[in-house]
């Protein structure tokens, strides 16, 4: 192994020195473009490096073969103290040297190279400084020619635009002079004599030039009405003038009649082409109408002939909205009807457009016209027939189709009208302001709009008590007789809360309010017609609840008026007291179902104020939120609204409880024998079964209360429950104080109290759990022996814990 090594290493050192000793040639164009040095320094030694890194392998491998036979004593191997760490080094070094010197070589190469360049720019930058030089002289000569050049050509100018000016306002002053004594050629004809218009120059009676003369005519008659307006006020400045000359208001008037002459020959002629769809002709005479007062008449002439304004046509659109008179008009079909007619109005409109573009000089003008005439002739002339307001003092009966049916029909109005100014916008209307005119056609209704709204809500609530009155009675008539004359069923003709009926009522307040949003844009509007509203809900929500539940306290009362009735004292015959023990059992039923009815009532109440607050949270809380204190004041409303519904199911839950207790006390004092805890046979096994009062009344508590696990929720079932366990407890210490007990009596009675504990149990309420459990520890007195209860006293009282050993 040794004289291997031995044999790589001479060979790598001669490797070496054959590389050392050949020349290491660089080159300039190694340094352009992108040089990297790590790239050139990897050239330079890529050829020694392998070699050692190599021989670094093949040491390692050898360490590790002869390790345990070549290692010395302080734990170094020979070969690590033979070879030398890094052998190449030496040759590196030469070639670091000889890069060096000829990196000193190229450097100076670059160096000359450099110094050359510079002598040959230095030359031409002399040269191009010479030749600009030249060139700035020459343009700024040429610039001094050019300033000499635009200097003249601007004095000529302005000398021709001087003589131009003045050329032009020559022929301007002989236009204007030559005009003007035209002008006053016509006008002294004109104010010859009053009403002579014979004598006039042929230009005003030619029908190829009325365009001719309505323009002269125009500025004639401009002239005399400012002159004669100027003559009157230096009459009026000078009192005592009495001899001042006739001015020209024979020429005013002469003028004025043949101005209103000349208009009604043009509109004729208008009227004439019109029948004839002679557009051009149309177009030519409303032309030269325009002078007449900007074209106004022609306008309104025009506007006021179109046969979609005709009487007829407007009673056919009465006709064909409202049906016939004999049978209610139906909101749906009025919707369909409105958009039908308006959407022929909108085409009409639309063809008129057309004609109009086509005729006048000014269509917007015209269509502003049109579209007024529209929203206040025809479209207020339905709306007179369709939206008759009703008396709020003596609304129409519901069979008519009440408050609500006015309210359906001014939102299907408003709806519509509305769409309908939108098509006449797109289609053109000038300047109109349609908006703001169709607003006002609604000013009247919606002023009164949220008085109208709370009438029909209460209406409705009237309408339906009514319904259900009715209802409750013929269901009453039906069954009432039989189910009262067995004590079966006090409530039965008493009428129960429907949540169905609460959702109507909401149904009618989404109605309400989608109209709010409809007639109130603005945000704070909106707000306060929402509350409004939405407390009308409540109220009708509130009312109907708590009557309701009232009712089913009555017939809570009913059945405690019963059971008062049949109690008896204790001296009666066995035929009397066997009737009143059957009518004791009717009484009893009949309070359990009042018991059940109420529970069922309270259920519903709680439904119905569920789906008020969600419907508060989905549908009313948004439009109230951009109000300040508007959602608040809604909260407190409705919880306000609500405590009068819960003030009616607190004393009815009370009545429950006292209901259920009376049962228990009849069951008690009815089953409970006094055998039951106090058996002659005491020395027999003992009967742990539970006694036939605990079997029927925790029968009868299961039975009954199932209404209630299922009707209350949360804190309220959690209270109601509470009280009557707490009720229950009281009411069997109370019953048992009445007996007397041997041992086996004991133990019964202690499987009682163990039966009535399982029962609670369920009530969830730790407090009354806590009661049986004392009350069971506290029966086992009764299971000791008399003579033996003296030694549970001994020393301290501690009979609770003796009694639990």
């Amino acid at each position: 192994m040794k004289e291997i090594r031995d044999g790589v290493k001479s060979n790598k050192l001669s490797s070496s020195e054959s590389f050392s000793s050949q020349p290491l040639v660089l080159d300039i164009e190694d340094f352009k473009g992108d040089f990297s040095f790590d790239a050139l320094f990897g050239n330079l030694v890529n050829e020694l490096l392998p070699a050692f890194q190599e021989e670094d392998a093949d040491s390692l491998e050898g360490n590790s073969n002869i390790s345990g036979n070549d290692a010395l004593p302080n734990g170094r191997s020979t070969q690590a103290q033979s070879s030398p760490l890094f052998p190449e080094v030496d040759s590196l070094l030469s070639v670091f040297k000889n890069s060096c010197s000829q990196l000193v070589e190229l450097q100076k190469q670059i160096d000359g190279r450099l110094y050359n360049l510079k002598k040959d720019v230095a030359a031409q930058d002399s040269k191009h400084r010479k030749t600009l030089g030249e060139l700035e002289k020459g343009v700024d000569g040429l610039f001094d020619s050019f300033a000499r050049l635009d200097s003249r050509i601007s004095s000529v100018g302005q000398t021709a635009a001087k003589i131009g000016d003045h050329l032009q306002s020559a022929d301007s002053q002989r236009e204007t002079a030559s005009q003007t004594m035209e002008l006053i050629k016509y006008l002294m004809e004109f104010n010859s004599s009053p009403g002579d218009l014979m004598e006039l120059s042929p230009l005003f009676s030619d029908d190829s030039r009325v365009a001719e003369a309505a323009s002269i005519a125009q500025k004639l008659r401009s002239f005399a009405e400012e002159d004669v307006g100027r003559q009157g006020v230096t009459m009026q400045s000078v009192p005592g003038n009495a001899t001042a000359s006739r001015g020209l208001e024979v020429a005013v008037g002469n003028l004025q009649e043949y101005c209103n002459e000349l208009e009604n020959r043009l509109l004729s002629r208008f009227d004439a082409a019109s029948q004839k769809r002679e557009l051009s002709t149309m177009a030519e005479c409303a032309k030269i109408l325009s002078q007449f007062n900007r074209g106004t008449s022609a306008m309104q002439h025009y506007v006021g002939l179109r046969p979609m304004f005709d009487v007829e046509v407007m009673n056919t659109d009465t006709r064909l909205v409202l049906g016939d008179q004999d049978s209610l008009p139906s909101p749906s079909n009025v919707a369909r009807a409105l958009s039908s007619l308006y959407k022929e109005i909108t085409d009409t409109v639309r063809k008129e457009a057309a004609t109009i573009t086509a005729v006048f000089p000014s269509p917007n003008d015209v269509m502003s016209i049109l579209v007024q005439r529209v929203m206040e002739d025809r479209v207020p002339k339905l709306l007179e027939k369709l939206l008759v307001k009703p008396s709020l003092v003596h609304p129409p009966p519901m069979a008519e189709g009440g408050l609500l049916l006015y309210l359906r029909m001014l939102a299907v109005g408003y709806e519509k009208t509305q769409e309908l100014a939108k098509d006449l916008r797109s289609v053109g209307c000038g300047d109109l302001e349609i908006e703001g005119l169709t607003e006002s056609l609604f000013i009247d209704h919606k002023d009164m709009y949220i008085e109208y709204e709370q009438a029909s809500l209460r209406q409705l609530y009237k309408a339906k008590m009514e319904e259900l009155l009715s209802e409750s009675q013929l269901s009453g008539e039906s069954t009432g007789s039989i189910g009262r004359s067995k004590g079966a069923s006090i409530s039965s003709s008493h009428q129960q809360i429907s949540v169905t009926v609460v959702t109507e009522f909401v149904r009618w307040n989404e109605e309400a309010i989608s109209r709010c949003i409809l007639f109130s844009p603005q945000p704070a509007n909106l707000a306060a017609n929402v509350k409004t509203v939405f407390t009308c809900l409540l109220d009708q929500v509130s009312q109907y609840t708590t009557e309701g539940l009232e009712r089913a306290r009555d017939g809570l009362t009913e059945a405690a008026a019963l059971r008062e009735r049949f109690v008896l004292g204790t001296s009666v015959s066995r035929r009397v007291a066997a009737a009143a023990a059957s009518a004791a059992e009717a009484a009893a039923a009949a309070g359990e179902s009042s018991f059940r009815s109420f529970m069922v009532a309270v259920q519903r109440c709680g439904s119905s104020v569920a789906i008020v607050q969600q419907y508060f949270a989905n549908s009313i809380s948004r439009l109230l939120l951009p109000v300040d204190g508007a959602h608040a004041a809604s909260c407190e409303e409705m919880a306000t609204a609500m405590s009068s519904a819960e003030g009616a199911a607190y004393k009815g839950l009370q009545q429950c409880i006292e209901t259920v207790m009376a049962e228990v006390e009849r069951l008690l004092s009815a089953e409970q024998k006094a055998t039951d805890y106090k058996s002659p046979d005491d020395g027999i096994v003992p009967d742990h079964r539970p006694t036939n009062a605990c079997i029927r009344v925790v029968a009868y508590l299961s039975r009954v209360l199932e209404a209630a696990f299922t009707a209350l929720e949360g804190l309220n079932k959690q209270a109601f429950l509470t009280e009557l366990g707490n009720r229950l407890h009281k009411g069997l210490s109370n019953h048992w104080q009445k007996y007397t007990f041997n041992p086996s009596g004991g133990l019964r009675l202690k499987r009682d109290i163990t039966e009535y504990g399982d029962f609670v149990r369920s009530f969830n309420a730790p407090t009354v759990d806590e009661k049986f459990e004392s009350l069971s520890i506290l029966a086992n007195v009764f299971v000791v022996a008399p003579e033996s209860l003296s030694s549970l006293f001994e020393g301290t009282p501690s009979i609770l814990k003796d009694a639990q050993r």
